[in-house]
C-alpha cells in the first residue's frame, strides 16, 4: 500500500481517535473520520503487543494490508480510518481477515453506494 493511502503519524491517529466515529466486531474495532475533499481514503492498522511478537503482529498487519488492498476499489474516499486488531485475529487466516473486516465495514458505512 502507497504512503498517502496511510495514516501514519500520532496526531493523525489522535484526530481519528478524538474526533472520528467507532464500530466493532469481535476481531476488529474501526475508528472513522470523513475529510471532505480528499482524493482517496487512508487507513491507519494498530496491533497490540498482546499479540505476540514483532513477527506475529506483522503477519496480522500483512493479512489486514492485503485484505484492505482487495476491498479498496469499493471503498469511500473522503475518509480516514484506524483499524485495531483484537485477540481472535492472532489465529485467523486470510480469508476469515476478509470476511471479518468486510463486516465491520459495512458496520461503518465505509463501502460505496452502488445503486
Amino acid at each position: 500500500m502507497r504512503k498517502e493511502y496511510r495514516v501514519k503519524s500520532e496526531r493523525e491517529f489522535q484526530d481519528v481517535f478524538n474526533s472520528g466515529k467507532s464500530m466493532a466486531n469481535k476481531q476488529f474495532v474501526i475508528y472513522t473520520l470523513t475529510k471532505p475533499g480528499q482524493d482517496h481514503f487512508r487507513v491507519g492498522i494498530s496491533v497490540s503487543k498482546k499479540m505476540g511478537n514483532a513477527v506475529k503482529r506483522n503477519k496480522i498487519k500483512r493479512l489486514i494490508r492485503s485484505s484492505i488492498q482487495e476491498l479498496s476499489s469499493s471503498l469511500k474516499n473522503d475518509v480516514d480510518f484506524i483499524i485495531i486488531a483484537r485477540q481472535p485475529t492472532s489465529t485467523m487466516n486470510y480469508q476469515e481477515v476478509l470476511s471479518s473486516l468486510k463486516h465491520v465495514l459495512s458496520l461503518s458505512h465505509l463501502f460505496i453506494n452502488k445503486s
